[in-house]
């Protein structure tokens, strides 16, 4: 069991450096100041994101705001070796040696300006991981303090298995949506809730704001209607359609504006009625349950 509590939404902060916002020390600094006002207190990171630039933006800005290391929690990643200045690859690839998770841990920690990260994950599964070497150095960061839990990003429930059998595994951060439900069909989420592990939905608003196609043209169309009913935008219900589930995934936010944070706490407040949950399931496949 995992002995950091997380908030019920978390704070993903993979476009707010150079990828996409460019925020400026003073926006970030501001940004996680209103997310702790709202009941944020997790941010979501990468060693990755940003050109492996976005950490030390954060670092820089939090170090800035004074907050208390208490009151919040830091997410961190890695494993993805992006062909980027600073690093010597070649291609794109993972590397899970024990000596290359804990350098990045503590280049993590350095970048970050603090002592140690509440969660460390490994970012996607590789094929040439091996679970000892991964236990290892897992065991020596938590044993030295600079990760509390450790978890997983986008790892099946064999591959899950795999690690889980050398190490404890708290988290597993996966790609979980209205739109794209196939964990909670394919095993995934019984899994986690059989050993444990606290399921993290990134993307977890799916391709509703972001595709036109029959699958979304539906959700849409019940949206109206469920609008009218909970006086709650699109976005807040389906982030509580995942909360609802019993798994109890953790969805992580992407968004930087500021009405937009004061609202995902909302979703958090409410107990959407099981026949709405299933409405939003339906029109998600295009037809009944069976």
């Amino acid at each position: 069991m995992s002995k950091t509590t997380l908030s019920p939404v978390i704070s993903g902060t993979m476009n707010w450096g150079v990828w996409d916002k460019n925020l400026t020390t003073k926006e970030m600094e501001n940004l996680i100041q209103v997310c702790i006002e709202n009941k944020i207190t997790t941010f979501d990171h990468a060693d990755i994101y940003g050109d492996y630039t976005t950490e030390a933006d954060f670092g820089k800005a939090f170090k800035a705001s004074k907050i208390s290391r208490e009151k919040l929690q830091l997410i961190t990643k890695c494993g993805i070796q992006l062909v980027a200045e600073g690093r010597n690859n070649k291609i794109k690839h993972y590397d899970y040696s024990k000596d290359y998770i804990i350098w990045s841990v503590e280049e993590s920690l350095k970048k970050l300006k603090t002592d140690y990260v509440d969660v460390f994950l490994l970012h996607r599964p590789s094929p040439l991981m091996q679970a000892d070497e991964i236990a290892e150095a897992v065991e020596k960061l938590k044993t030295e303090g600079k990760i509390i839990d450790f978890g997983l990003s986008n790892f099946t429930s064999s591959q899950t298995e795999l690690i889980r059998q050398k190490t404890e595994v708290s988290f597993n951060q996966v790609h979980f949506s209205a739109t794209n439900f196939e964990p909670m069909v394919d095993g995934s989420l019984d899994y986690m809730q059989t050993h444990g592990i606290r399921p993290l939905s990134w993307n977890p608003l799916g391709t509703v704001f972001r595709e036109d196609t029959k699958q979304t043209r539906r959700l849409k169309q019940l949206f109206s209607t469920l609008l009218e009913k909970y006086h709650l935008g699109a976005d807040t219900l389906l982030l509580s359609w995942i909360l609802k589930h019993p798994a109890g995934i953790i969805p992580i936010a992407g968004t930087v504006n500021v009405a937009r944070i004061q609202s995902l706490v909302k979703a958090a407040e409410l107990d959407m009625d099981k026949e709405d949950w299933f409405a939003i399931w339906k029109e998600s496949m295009g037809n009944d349950v069976p």
